[in-house]
């Protein structure tokens, strides 16, 4: 039996780069553009992007209300402004968080896009891995949400429940450890 696809909102982001990630662990995807798309998938990747305009395009089309309904029973992976949207607060107002994770989060934290750059993430679910961080956010409260990595003795990768959420871009390197963690509770 083929298991059911996993969700990729198609709104803004490195789509195609979650979907070859997931195709390469033996998984299909699908884009999520309007709350019907959720029906039927095991579980939703929130790319990176823009997470002020993410906000503005989830809440005009009631996908914001759809995912929050959606996460209740499926897993969520965030990546970077999917992280954003994920949480319970941000330092800006413009963005209508979903409250997914019980976290406040702190948006370009590490700097403009031309301050991106690679690391290795430290932690014992993905030590060594090397990460891209592009305008990615930090997170500032983390409780009750356990630690999955973290980079220069802040956590960057955090577990709630069923839920993922990275300030970083697993789709973008080779690693697929952070999928396959989060495919393992899908």
């Amino acid at each position: 039996m083929t298991p059911d696809p996993i969700g990729i909102l198609a709104l803004q982001g490195n789509v195609q780069a979650h979907a070859r990630m997931l195709a390469q662990l033996g998984r299909s995807a699908r884009p999520v553009y309007r709350p019907a798309d959720l029906d039927g998938l095991a579980g939703l990747i929130l790319p990176g992007g823009e997470s002020t305009t993410l906000s503005q395009l989830l809440r005009r089309d009631g996908l914001d209300r759809a995912i929050a309904d959606f996460a209740d029973h499926h897993p969520v992976l965030g990546t970077c402004a999917g992280l954003i949207l994920m949480c319970t607060r941000t330092n800006d107002a413009r963005v209508n968080p979903l409250g997914l994770l019980t976290a406040e989060v702190d948006r370009n934290h590490y700097g403009r896009q031309r301050e991106s750059f690679i690391a290795s993430l430290e932690g014992s679910h993905f030590p060594g891995m090397r990460a891209a961080f592009i305008r990615a956010p930090a997170v500032r409260a983390r409780a009750p949400l356990e630690v999955l990595a973290t980079h220069a003795g802040l956590p960057v990768a955090l577990r709630q429940g069923r839920h993922v959420g990275c300030a970083f871009h697993p789709e973008l390197g080779r690693d697929a450890r952070v999928h396959e963690y989060w495919l393992g509770l899908a």
